[in-house]
């Protein structure tokens, strides 16, 4: 069963969790759905490769990487998300796309989108297509120990950016 590691890890730091079965999903919007919880509860995890290194980005189902900002914020010049086939043998006891976001569990840093932090509780996938965990925020933040960010994720409802057109003033002479 892919999600006993974690819920053994869990259970050892004596933390409470809730297991919610649903029928099977793949995406975090459809997860959400199905699972009735909330898309700015249920974080997704995505791969990325970062100097060389795997590190996972936690964000609400909602939101979207932003690579410009998200790079800037790393004060890096190239991070890229990672290939499926590169990283599915780090998470050998999860369903490919099902990954919790535990990097400290894989040996990976953890980048959480703040957007996520200012909900009481998190729900995210437990390994499979069919099962999340909830627990407390403040539990996972312990355990996980992510890097909380401001800078780098987009969330559904953020205005679009303003470019702002230069032009030249024009002076006017009245005669």
């Amino acid at each position: 069963m892919p999600v006993q590691s974690l819920k053994n890890f869990l259970d050892g730091h004596q933390v409470r969790y809730v297991s919610i079965q649903h029928s099977p999903a793949y995406t975090a919007q459809e997860i959400a759905q199905s699972a009735h919880i909330c898309g700015k509860m249920l974080a997704k995890t995505v791969i990325v490769m970062m100097d060389g290194k795997f590190a996972m980005a936690v964000m609400p189902a909602t939101s979207r990487i932003r690579w410009d900002r998200f790079m800037r914020a790393m004060g890096t010049d190239f991070i890229e998300l990672a290939d499926e086939e590169d990283f599915k043998d780090h998470f050998a006891e999860c369903e490919v796309g099902a990954i919790p976001p535990f990097g400290n569990l894989y040996g990976m840093s953890v980048y959480m989108d703040e957007h996520l932090r200012n909900n009481e509780e998190i729900a995210f996938s437990a390994g499979t297509h069919s099962e999340i965990l909830r627990m407390s925020m403040s539990a996972y933040v312990e355990l996980a120990r992510p890097l909380i960010m401001n800078e780098g994720f987009v969330q559904p409802n953020s205005p679009p950016l303003q470019r702002v057109r230069q032009g030249r003033k024009r002076a006017h002479r009245h005669a």
